[in-house]
């Protein structure tokens, strides 16, 4: 265990509170352990960093490539004033998308490896952040659930999911919305499970962007992916909902985690900042990607 900082696991399947380091100013033997940690727990939690923007950049970039580097997840406006729940636009609607289980950029030809996020602004009530362990979820199936999905692939698409939402998006043509992730070239088809490319664990990877698996007819496959997705999300050992203070930061593994945002009153201000970590071509890219991949 290390004697720098200390860990403080989550009373779930993962996860640990990490207190005792600064982030920002981390030393790269304190990184490497930290790295070692976020493996085992797939969530750290770490109360009271209060990043400036360019300081949780900086941080991302030093666990590996970024797909991006910073998006607000806000309900406030650029000028200071509030989304209104009723003009219901286009990046409310996102909002409200990601309120449903998913792993990030699995719509994406390579999914996304984790992400860092932190809270500037958070509201009274509600406005938490949800985490289940999918490694966990995978274990806990019976043997014959187990031998059906290794079988299966499902298509992941941001499209389908704001859809079935019923958050239809204009994407980029009223500039409400930037139309990152409504994804124009093919759909990207995944596995349902998946190996840990660090860990060697396996993983179901589902959630709301899942649809159309291939054999199985649209209502049979729609039955299916709900199922896994309750059963995954059913029992609370497996599930953890972040309450946040202003400050805090976390770090989670995309590879093992599905997470969602929880409902808040929207005339309060929510403000969080997103930084995503690139995930390896190698090991994230969609099966109907690969040999686009190789020939690059």
């Amino acid at each position: 265990m290390p004697t720098n900082f200390a860990v403080q696991p989550i009373d779930a399947t993962f996860g640990a509170v990490i207190t005792g380091v600064k982030l920002a100013t981390v030393d790269d033997a304190t990184l490497a352990e930290l790295r070692k940690v976020w493996l085992q727990y797939g969530l750290l939690v770490f109360p009271g960093q209060f990043f400036s923007n360019a300081e949780q950049i900086a941080f991302a970039k030093r666990l590996g490539p970024l797909e991006f580097e910073m998006s607000a997840l806000s309900n406030v406006k650029e000028d200071g004033t509030l989304r209104l729940e009723k003009d219901n636009d286009d990046r409310m609607k996102v909002l409200k998308g990601n309120m449903g289980w998913h792993m990030d950029s699995t719509y994406m030809p390579v999914q996304a490896k984790g992400a860092v996020f932190s809270a500037e602004e958070v509201p009274t009530i509600g406005g938490h952040t949800g985490f289940c362990d999918m490694r966990a979820a995978y274990a806990a199936l019976d043997d014959a659930t187990k031998a059906k999905v290794e079988k299966l692939q499902a298509y992941h698409s941001l499209h389908y999911s704001q859809a079935k939402a019923g958050h239809d998006t204009k994407k980029k043509a009223d500039g409400s919305y930037n139309g990152y992730g409504f994804h124009d070239g093919p759909v990207p088809l995944r596995p349902l499970v998946k190996v840990h490319p660090e860990t060697g664990e396996k993983i179901l990877v589902i959630g709301r962007h899942a649809h159309n698996i291939p054999g199985l007819d649209k209502d049979e496959s729609e039955r299916f992916l709900q199922e896994l997705t309750d059963f995954a999300t059913g029992d609370p050992r497996r599930v953890y909902h972040h309450d946040w203070r202003p400050g805090d930061a976390v770090l989670w593994d995309n590879r093992r985690l599905m997470h969602r945002a929880t409902p808040w009153d929207y005339t309060q201000r929510r403000i969080m900042w997103h930084s995503r970590l690139a995930g390896d071509p190698r090991s994230e890219i969609a099966l109907n990607y690969e040999k686009e991949a190789a020939v690059a």
